[in-house]
This record gives structure tokens, sequence and C-alpha cells, in this order.
């Protein structure tokens, strides 16, 4: 038995918690009871996956095809298709201006 309660205890406080709650009372107090108990484990399962999935690989970059590349002759599309998309051209970048180092002043006998 449960808690070493004999079954005259079970009954005396199955008793008294009807005669508290009422008949109607008692199975919405037991429903929501299981209702915790399933929210409580489904919660302690999520957390235990979480802890104990393995990390994911980084993700990857994958060069796209170069246009030169030739495509198999299965797997030909109409020209047009098999151009690469226009990549927009970057500005030249200019040289910056060289610095000019500080120069040593002589002192002067004046």
């Amino acid at each position: 038995m449960p808690f070493n309660l004999s079954p005259m205890e079970m009954l005396f406080v199955m008793v008294v918690l009807l005669l508290l709650f009422g008949s109607k009372r008692l199975p919405e107090l037991g429903s929501g009871l299981g209702k915790g108990i399933r929210e409580f484990k489904r919660t302690i399962r999520d957390v235990n996956t979480e802890i104990t999935a393995p990390e994911p690989p980084p993700n990857q970059f994958h060069a796209p095809a170069q246009p030169w590349q030739q495509v198999p002759a299965t797997a030909q599309q109409p020209m047009a298709a098999q151009q690469a998309p226009a990549q927009p051209v970057a500005a030249p970048v200019q040289a910056a201006a060289p610095v000019q180092q500080p120069t040593e002043r002589k002192p002067t006998d004046s």
C-alpha cells in the first residue's frame, strides 16, 4: 500500500475529501491533477531530449557551378537557363594616399 496506509485509513481520507469538495468537484480536481502531471512529464522529456540531442553540423557553403562547366547531355537545358545570372560589378578600390611621417625638426641657433 502507498504511504503505509491501511485500507480503512484510505477510505477515511476519501470520505473526508468527498465531504470537503463534493461529488461534482472531485472529478474536476482529478482531471486537473492528471493534466498537470502529463504537462510536467512532457516538459521533463522535452528538456532531456534537448540536452541529449547531438549538436547539428554547421552550415557548409557549397560553391555554385561555374558557367564554363559542361552540363551532361541528358540534362541539357535551353541556352537562357544555362547562363549564369549577372553578377554586380564592384567599384574599383582606390588606393589610400600615403601617410606622411612627421619630420624631425632640428633646433636652430637664432
